[in-house]
């Protein structure tokens, strides 16, 4: 059990809420900083080259018009001075092209000497057409990436040649490539940041969580009464609180349900046993006297009718607890019902010398005649029951709002105030004073029936002067208003 346990642990963790919390806040926060990271390089990436290009091209702009005015006074010389000055072997080359393509200057004179055509280098022809051009393109004799700019080179309105200058990116690749590997390694301590973060805020959410689906399964395996302690002012707070409430009703749940049985054991034995005892003292000789056999036979025939009526009692509150009664909505006269119910307690009311004053206003209801009536019963015969002789149970009645309420009152010895809030529950008999015949299912009966015609009883008592029951039904609004 223990080993099923701590698998289930295990599963819950790796297969639940957390991973899926932690796998969520992690694939979130690496795609967030993944974004912001190739964002910052891709601007950084094409800043640069825009400032490179923008510089580009204002020198070659400058250089070319000091090269036209070398050209226009034919200074040759003047010309190879500006290349070798700006020009750079390494990283900056600048080359002086004539109008038919021909190489004038360079400041890479080896490594121009193995070009056999110029025209075919990148922006040479265009510029030659007067088409200033600029862009990146790999070395013309290495692989190194380059940026480049070719402008052509005009004085009053003759093209004298064209003017090419690029420059090497590889010290900013280079650079790129520290930039890329800082970011990469920022991102890293980032992401091991948010995973702990990540972590510990996944571990704080689940972990109520988990308590709960623990909870819920040790619930489910019957161990009731056991709360759950977390304590927090948002949902799984209030979650929680409803589960230790619902574990709570459950347990009460459970132990009304084991009294029950108990109860029920016992009311069933008794008659069964009495029965018994009876019929075999029949069966050893007392069916031979008369007299005796009469007994017997009575006592036999009382407990049979005591057996039945329990059964009947069990089933009609089962059937209501259930639900699985079919309630008739029928239109009733409120007075009809109770001098109905007072009609069939009166042979009881006699016997008892108990009286009986009926004050019922003329109203209105809805539901099932039978079961009403039922109810009034039961209440009545409760009432009656414990009543002193020559007194007098109280039926009248007054509307509060949408509902009506009856209140059938008794002059009896009261209950106490221990006993009051369970009278209703199923053979409850804690008080040896209300102690009678019946099942003591009687009043639990009652009490369906009304919850499930939308109503509520309640009872107040003062020991020593009575017991007054509350009956409150919804009145018939509609047959009301025409009524009015």
């Amino acid at each position: 059990m223990k080993n099923s346990r701590s698998w289930l642990a295990i599963h819950i963790r790796w297969n639940s809420i957390y991973r899926k919390l932690l796998v969520t806040y992690l694939a979130l926060t690496a795609l967030g900083t993944s974004i912001l990271a190739s964002y910052i390089l891709f601007s950084f990436h094409a800043y640069f080259m825009r400032t490179r290009q923008a510089d580009l091209d204002a020198w070659t702009t400058a250089l070319s018009e000091s090269v036209a005015d070398a050209l226009e006074e034919n200074n040759l010389e003047r010309v190879r001075v500006l290349v070798q000055r700006y020009g750079s072997p390494e990283a900056v080359t600048l080359r002086v092209f004539a109008p038919d393509g021909r190489l004038l200057f360079t400041s890479a004179p080896q490594l121009d000497r193995q070009v056999p055509n110029w025209l075919a280098i990148a922006g040479v022809r265009e510029a030659l057409q007067n088409q200033p051009t600029q862009g990146v393109a790999k070395g013309i004799l290495s692989n190194d990436d380059r940026v480049y700019a070719v402008r052509p080179i005009f004085r009053k309105g003759r093209l004298l040649g064209a003017l090419r200058m690029s420059i090497t990116l590889e010290q900013f690749q280079r650079q790129f490539r520290r930039v890329i590997f800082t970011v990469l390694g920022t991102l890293f301590l980032t992401l091991l940041l948010c995973a702990l973060i990540s972590e510990s805020l996944a571990r704080n959410i689940a972990r109520p969580i988990q308590a709960m689906c623990h909870f819920a399964i040790e619930v489910g395996g019957g161990h009731l009464g056991e709360k759950l302690n977390i304590h927090q002012d948002d949902e799984v707070g209030q979650l929680a609180s409803e589960l230790n409430r619902m574990s709570e009703r459950l347990a009460s749940l459970d132990k009304e349900r084991r009294a029950f049985l108990a109860n029920v054991s016992h009311e069933l034995r008794t008659p069964v046993s009495n029965v018994y005892v009876t019929l075999e003292a029949l069966a050893n000789g007392a069916a031979e006297e008369p007299e005796l056999r009469d007994r017997f036979i009575q006592t036999a025939q009382d407990e049979t009718l005591r057996l039945s009526r329990l059964i009947k009692d069990l089933l009609d509150l089962g059937r209501l607890e259930a639900g699985v009664t079919p309630l008739e909505q029928q239109p009733l006269k409120l007075r009809d019902l109770i001098e109905r119910a007072v009609r069939a307690m009166e042979s009881r009311m006699i016997a008892k010398e108990v009286g009986i004053s009926v004050e019922v206003a003329d109203v209105q209801i809805q539901g099932d005649p039978e079961r009403l009536l039922q109810a009034f019963l039961n209440i009545l015969d409760n009432a009656i029951k414990f009543s002193v002789p020559e007194s007098k149970v109280s039926v009248s009645s007054n509307i509060e709002g949408a509902q009506v309420s009856v209140k059938i009152r008794d002059r009896g010895t009261g209950i106490t105030e221990s006993d009051l809030p369970r009278i209703f529950e199923q053979f409850y008999t804690a008080d040896p004073s209300r102690k009678g015949s019946g099942t003591g299912l009687g009043l639990a009966i009652a009490r369906r029936i009304v919850e499930a015609h939308g109503g509520t009883i309640t009872a107040t008592s003062t020991p020593g002067q009575g017991a007054t029951f509350s009956i409150r039904l919804p009145l018939d609004t509609a047959a009301e208003k025409r009524k009015s």
